[in-house]
């Protein structure tokens, strides 16, 4: 059984709270840089997501890496960097395609999310559920209901707009 993150943006408040218990976790600080998980804010539009690894099945930054210190965990399914392989270049940072991969310019070293051993503490502390961590096969019930939900707010508009209108 393989776990993810799953990300609900209209659940998400802005709060930073997962950015502050990531890094206490891994760094044992108070410190959102050094999180491996960043919530990405546009003011003017008052959108907000969270982003973090997505934990690739076709991993680029593990393809990309040229040192090979970027593998998949057997237990957790997460992507882990292994500090002793890595080599610092940061091409892991240029081809994510999610922009998830981090530095830390405190240790001068790439940053990911490792999925906090398979208890992320990012999820555990969200208090809003816009954080789940769930399994990879209820990921497809889970958009199932919420273009459900989507489509069923839509169809409820189009009849409410039909039945003004005549």
């Amino acid at each position: 059984m393989s776990k993810i993150l799953v990300i609900d943006p209209e659940k998400c408040t802005g709060c930073r709270l997962c950015e502050q218990v990531c890094s206490v976790k891994h760094e044992r600080v108070v410190n959102p840089y050094r999180a491996r998980i960043k919530v990405v804010k546009w003011e003017m539009e008052g959108k907000i997501l969270p982003v973090v690894c997505q934990q690739c099945e076709d991993a680029p930054c593990a393809a990309a890496c040229p040192g090979h210190a970027i593998a998949r965990n057997p237990e957790t399914g997460a992507l882990e960097v292994n500090y002793t392989l890595c080599i610092g270049c940061r091409t892991c940072m240029n081809v994510c395609p999610f922009g998830a991969m981090g530095f830390d310019w405190v240790e001068n070293r790439v940053i990911k999310c490792d999925l906090c051993g398979g208890d992320p503490q990012c999820a555990r502390f969200c208090e809003t559920g816009a954080i789940l961590y769930v399994d990879k096969s209820e990921l497809s019930s889970l958009k199932q209901k919420k273009g459900a939900e989507s489509l069923m707010d839509l169809m409820t508009k189009v009849t409410a707009a039909i039945t003004q209108a005549g």
